[in-house]
């Protein structure tokens, strides 16, 4: 099956860039490039790509917007939203995953690295390793006003309750970091057990996938960020 990508970016030189990489792969093809968020997510609604590669700054409508417009979306429910930054630190990248995107990566990440982010985005699993995700994320709900209330959100916390026990200690074990098979042996139990106990976390939740899922333990209070 062929990955449909989608590139979004305002230089032009980049998104050419993008697109050799992308075409040169057997399962994978380039469906649209956008300059700005808006195009993004008006071709996004009529091309129905897998991924979209989404640059976080980009002139008028910027990729945080145009993710928040595609997520919101139910037809584009599929669409895999991958934000790009120049810093791999950025405050945008937190706001983006709560906005709906699926993950991050740094603009200067080796073409396998962003080829195989690609890949898991669309497969729907963690993009990139699980802790990259879970500690940029903790890193800056940590920072940020009332990080110390236990419940930072209400109608989050209140959706936790929709969760049986071990469902809320896998999203706990999630927002760890930790892998299917990690969970599966620290939990005692199969990774099949654990995936389908992640697939109803986020059924009940509302997430879209693993990395809504961290973002969701934290902003909820059932996990605490921590700053090393």
């Amino acid at each position: 099956m062929t990955i449909r990508v989608l590139l979004a970016d305002d230089q032009a030189l980049l998104r050419s860039a993008f697109r050799v990489l992308v075409d040169s792969e057997p399962d994978m093809e380039v469906v649209g490039e956008a300059s700005d968020g808006a195009e993004a997510a008006r071709l996004a609604a009529e091309r129905r790509p897998d991924v979209v590669l989404m640059d976080i700054r980009m002139p008028g409508t910027d990729g945080l917007a145009a993710t928040r417009m595609i997520s919101a979306d139910p037809a584009l429910a599929h669409v895999r939203v991958v934000i790009l930054t120049t810093f791999e630190v950025d405050d945008y990248v937190v706001q983006s995953l709560r906005a709906g995107a699926s993950g991050f990566l740094g603009k200067g990440s080796e073409p396998e690295e962003l080829l195989n982010a690609i890949r898991v985005a669309a497969g729907g699993e963690a993009l990139l390793s699980p802790a990259a995700t879970k500690g940029l994320i903790a890193r800056f709900l940590a920072h940020e006003d009332g990080a110390d209330e236990p419940d930072r959100d209400p109608a989050r916390a209140e959706k936790l309750a929709s969760l049986t026990v071990r469902e809320r200690e896998v999203l706990v074990q999630v927002a760890g970091g930790h892998s299917n098979d990690e969970i599966a042996e620290r939990l005692e139990v199969s990774p099949l057990t654990v995936k389908t106990h992640v697939n109803r976390a986020m059924g009940k939740l509302g997430a879209r996938d693993r990395a809504q899922l961290v973002v969701i333990a934290y902003e909820s209070g059932l996990v605490r960020p921590r700053v090393e």
